[in-house]
């Protein structure tokens, strides 16, 4: 079910009213690109098509990743209703009392709120358990440590992911988007289009566009990159809890080893190895900095047989073990009210 079909239920001239779930710290620009398209459209059309309520687990401040507090209006408990809730949040975001906010989730659920995230908010609701089955919009960058930690969710890379009363957007960008989609259902594509140009949003993306992702070391995003070397970069990935040979990617985009490191050098500047073995370790520090995987836990989530030479690689590329880097991260996460970074 898309966004149009979810969201035809409710009578078009009908308020609708979002609720946006803040943990510590949450991006602040995923907030901002939700509500200034939605105060827009009410602006155009001179009405209060779309209301919103900043909530937090309680009513106290919540300090954001770029360490601006917020006041929720409203505490969790004490909400009455949505007709969608978002969680905003980096990976690490957890409710302090996990049976009380699982349980206010749950009962909005049943009344019919729609449950939704923005780039990391997808870890706290996933960890309600209201996730399980569905699929949904993970950032990149957030990939590794969502399927560790998630193997029942399905990871989906496209921007904007809708599936059965779960709308989860990936990135700030992502979540102007969306809002587009709800305005165009909510008031016609003119109203979208005039919302779209007040903020210079040009490219109205879909449930169909996906991620762009960088060439890793590259100035390149990976769509730019020659299509056998992009091919290659898409079985890397495919590959990295069981280690594929290079020589078994070459034949399977129809090159020669030789020519395809020549083309992986000519466009990324590394050897496919080295590409490869940076996307693993990549992947690697992810489940280190988002999870509490153990080291060996992860050198297996990567498709090393042992933590030896994974923690070798990973020193040779980030300059730290990853028990270092981990301890480093989280001297900058959330403790209280201090922020840590999101996307």
């Amino acid at each position: 079910m898309g966004v149009v079909a979810l969201l035809q239920r409710m009578p078009r001239d009908e308020q609708r009213h979002l609720g946006f779930l803040i943990f510590p710290g949450f991006p602040m620009a995923c907030l901002t690109s939700a509500i200034e398209p939605l105060r827009a459209a009410n602006e155009i059309v001179g009405r209060d098509i779309f209301s919103w309520t900043v909530i937090g687990e309680t009513a106290s401040r919540v300090v954001s990743s770029a360490a601006v507090g917020f006041d929720p209006d409203i505490g969790l408990q004490d909400l009455p209703g949505v007709d969608q809730l978002y969680f905003l949040s980096g990976p690490n975001g957890r409710f302090q009392s996990p049976r009380t906010g699982n349980a206010a989730i749950r009962r909005l659920a049943r009344h019919g709120a729609g449950l939704g995230a923005f780039s990391g908010g997808i870890f706290p609701l996933a960890r309600t358990g209201l996730m399980s089955g569905h699929k949904c919009a993970v950032h990149w960058c957030y990939e590794a440590a969502f399927k560790a930690e998630f193997p029942d969710v399905q990871a989906s890379e496209k921007v904007i992911c809708v599936d059965r009363q779960r709308l989860t957007a990936a990135g700030a960008t992502a979540v102007f988007d969306l809002m587009l989609q709800l305005i165009q259902d909510r008031l016609g594509a003119e109203v979208m289009t005039e919302v779209a140009c007040w903020f210079q949003h040009p490219f109205v993306r879909g449930e169909e566009a996906v991620q762009r992702t960088p060439a890793l070391r590259s100035d390149r995003t990976e769509d730019m990159l020659p299509p056998p070397v992009a091919k290659a970069i898409r079985l890397f990935a495919e590959h990295v809890e069981d280690p594929i040979q290079i020589a078994r990617v070459a034949k399977a985009v129809d090159l020669s080893t030789r020519q395809l490191d020549r083309s992986f050098r000519r466009s990324t500047g590394q050897s496919p190895l080295k590409y490869y073995r940076l996307l693993r370790m990549k992947k690697a520090r992810q489940i280190a900095l988002y999870s509490n995987d153990s080291i060996t836990d992860i050198a297996l989530a990567i498709g090393y047989a042992s933590t030896t030479p994974l923690v070798r690689h990973y020193v040779q590329t980030f300059g730290v073990t990853p028990q270092e880097d981990r301890k480093a991260i989280n001297r900058f996460r959330v403790r209280g009210n201090t922020p840590l970074p999101a996307v």
